[in-house]
């Protein structure tokens, strides 16, 4: 005789078995068309093929990603409706004040998919090649240097604090509704720099029209092999927009261990390896605990970066 307390166990172990049984909903809190959507479909077709179930990519914009997030939060546990998770996660916490959710309280991490550099890129008219000249003028000039973010909030500018809270440069920050506005300014000279995530800048970089002085991960871009990193110039500086996927916490662990493993067989097909490589990212295969871990330490790292810069949202 099974007990009322092993019901809700051997409910969910059940539901694993056969899952997944109907469609899947991929949830991301941006609008299609970018990088962030690019991956997401990506991943959503092959995921598709591997589980027998289409996955759906939805987008949900608003709020930094958090309309997305909270409505996960508040899916059922099933597995079926699962979040796009990108640095936004790790930053927000810090940033908005009054959140209705708590990510990593609410949100199970499954896996991550790819890391991608920021570049660290000037308009062609500026009179500096390098990091160390940059932060040479940058301090001979303070505050006269403008740097173009996609947002308040976003990647790209908290990298541009960190940057400036480890150097001690200071420069004035003109938010943009996106990237392509903001490459657009620098490229006419309106803005002087930038830290913005490879993929947007790789057709500029290509063609001449933006300087790249370093990518800000701890190691080179596979694409772009001579451009040095910022920490090269900068010891410890590092950041970096990554992806992945997370479920509402209650998910019973035998379904994110299935999607874990199919998102790792993705990361290990040299088609999608190559797919993702083109966009100027690395692979980041691993465990659900190697996520958590990884936005747990960049929740942490940003929350530093929020409270030395003042950021607040407009």
């Amino acid at each position: 005789m099974f007990t009322p307390v092993l019901i809700p166990v051997l409910a969910g172990i059940a539901g694993a078995d056969d899952y997944p049984s109907r469609p899947i909903h991929l949830i991301v809190g941006f609008p299609p068309g970018g990088g962030v959507d690019i991956v997401a479909r990506l991943m959503a077709q092959y995921l598709s093929e591997r589980l027998g179930q289409q996955v759906v990519v939805e987008n949900k914009p608003g709020a930094g990603g958090n309309v997305a997030t909270e409505f996960v939060v508040r899916s059922p546990a099933d597995g079926y409706t699962l979040t796009y998770v990108g640095p936004v996660a790790a930053i927000n916490p810090a940033f908005y004040k009054n959140l209705g959710f708590d990510f990593i309280r609410d949100i199970a991490p499954v896996a991550s998919f790819i890391r991608v550099p920021l570049v660290l890129e000037v308009t062609p008219s500026l009179a500096v090649a390098t990091v160390p000249e940059f932060i040479a003028y940058a301090k001979a000039n303070p505050g006269k240097l403008n740097m173009a973010s996609s947002g308040v909030g976003t990647a790209g500018h908290v990298a541009g604090e960190l940057f400036q809270m480890m150097t001690g440069v200071k420069l004035f920050h003109v938010p943009y509704r996106g990237e392509t506005p903001a490459l657009s300014d620098l490229i006419a000279g309106r803005v002087q720099v930038t830290f913005n995530p490879l993929p947007a800048s790789i057709g500029y970089l290509g063609a001449g029209k933006l300087r790249a002085l370093a990518v800000t991960t701890a190691t080179r871009s596979q694409i772009f092999p001579d451009i040095p990193c910022v920490s090269d110039f900068v010891p410890g500086y590092e950041a970096s927009v990554w992806y992945g996927v997370g479920a509402p916490k209650e998910t019973p662990a035998a379904i994110v261990d299935r999607l874990n493993g199919e998102i790792n067989a993705a990361l290990a097909d040299p088609k999608i390896e190559s797919r993702l490589a083109a966009l100027g990212g690395m692979v980041l295969p691993g465990s659900p605990a190697d996520f958590g871990k990884l936005i747990a330490e960049e929740t942490v790292k940003w929350a530093k970066v929020v409270k030395f810069a003042g950021i607040e949202p407009q």
